[in-house]
Order: C-alpha cells, then sequence, then structure tokens
C-alpha cells in the first residue's frame, strides 16, 4: 500500500523532521518488519537522513549547500528563479530507504528523516511505502 504524507515548509529553504509522522503509519499498518521507503514528488525538495537532536546539524546543512550552491548566480538559465533548489535537490535526492523491524524503524540513535524544502514555503507530497 502506498500511503500519502503532505508536508508543509515555513521557509524557502527548511529541513521538516517527518520522522514521528512515518513511525505512526507503520504502528498504523502494524506491520512487524519490512522496509520502508519514501520518495518526494517535487523536483524542488528532497529526502534525507541525518541528526535529529541538535537543530544547528540541519541550520548547518542548509548553510553549506547555499554557500555551495548560491541562490542567485548570474550563469543560471533556468527562468523561474529557483535553479538553485533543482541543483540542491538532486544532490540531496528524492528518496531514501529505512528498514523498520517490531514496528520500529531502525534509525540510528541521533538519526531522522527530513524534507528538505528549497523553494518554500509550500506544501510537498511525500509517497512512503511499506515492503
Amino acid at each position: 500500500m502506498i500511503h500519502t504524507l503532505n508536508v508543509r515548509s515555513s521557509k524557502r529553504e527548511d529541513l521538516v523532521d517527518i520522522t514521528s509522522r512515518v513511525a505512526e503509519l507503520i504502528r498504523r499498518e502494524s506491520k512487524s518488519e519490512g522496509i520502508c521507503y519514501l520518495f518526494v514528488q517535487h523536483t524542488t525538495a528532497g529526502i534525507t537522513i541525518n541528526e535529529n537532536a541538535d537543530p544547528n546539524v540541519g541550520r548547518d546543512m542548509l548553510y553549506a549547500l547555499a554557500r555551495l550552491i548560491p541562490k542567485d548566480d548570474p550563469n543560471y538559465r533556468h527562468n523561474e528563479d529557483n535553479s538553485d533548489a533543482h541543483i540542491k535537490s538532486s544532490l540531496t535526492g528524492h528518496s531514501a530507504y529505512v528498514p523498520f523491524q517490531d514496528g520500529r524503524l531502525l534509525l540510528g540513535r541521533w538519526q531522522g528523516i527530513f524534507l528538505c524544502e528549497f523553494d518554500g514555503p509550500r506544501e510537498r507530497t511525500v509517497k512512503v511505502c511499506l515492503f
């Protein structure tokens, strides 16, 4: 079964922790073990797994991406003023796999699942498949 998570970002660039929402899907499905596949259906957003204990990690990630891929490079050819968002989403990727066992995500102690917003704020769609 394919589930849909609608995720709202609050800034142009934002990391939104969706770990608890994904864990709740697994609990609701009463699945004991398997693989959780997440896919974001947008070309200016991504999915990543990283530390969710210290919010400075997310800030540092967004800062580093902004330095590597500036928003207003005069050499961009795409006319929608979001070329940087397309590049950033390609670097983070659009999907992730997380195993689960005993109904719980097998993330490391400090790991969380994040929607990476690079062209917000807006609502994004994340598809979640449990195998």
